[in-house]
């Protein structure tokens, strides 16, 4: 017997849309998301959709942002984006807020939370 995938533990799509839209909700009303909010458009739209089929896939379900716009490569599609310190730790607190409030299992969340920090200190592209 296999081992669930993070996908199957946080609920399928369902969930990691809910996921998504909150921590995109959260970008856009708390002041302590600014400098993350501000590395985006004018519109969180489009960066809500590819966060979504990203994460499908990078928890182990469908494969939505490969099959529309092949391999990943964050961090190239990254580096236009000025990511330092503060925007790594901005993002990883909006993520972990927002896995709170759609009550993701703790102990899936403290494993995604590591993952996700190795992503994001990994995005870095300027100091501080």
């Amino acid at each position: 017997m296999s081992e669930a995938s993070a996908f199957e533990l946080i609920g399928g799509e369902g969930a990691v849309r809910a996921l998504v839209d909150r921590f995109y909700d959260l970008m856009d009303l708390e002041p302590g998301y600014a400098a993350l909010r501000a590395t985006h458009g004018a519109s969180l739209d489009n960066a809500r959709d590819k966060l979504f089929w990203f994460l499908c896939g990078w928890l182990g379900g469908p494969q939505h942002y490969v099959e529309r716009f092949g391999h990943p490569m964050l961090r190239a599609r990254h580096l236009p984006f000025a990511i330092g310190i503060r925007e790594r730790d901005q993002w990883l607190a909006c993520m972990a807020q927002a896995m709170r409030e759609c009550e993701v299992d703790a102990a899936l969340a403290e494993r995604l939370a590591k993952a996700f920090f190795g992503t994001a200190d990994w995005m870095r592209n300027k100091g501080g």
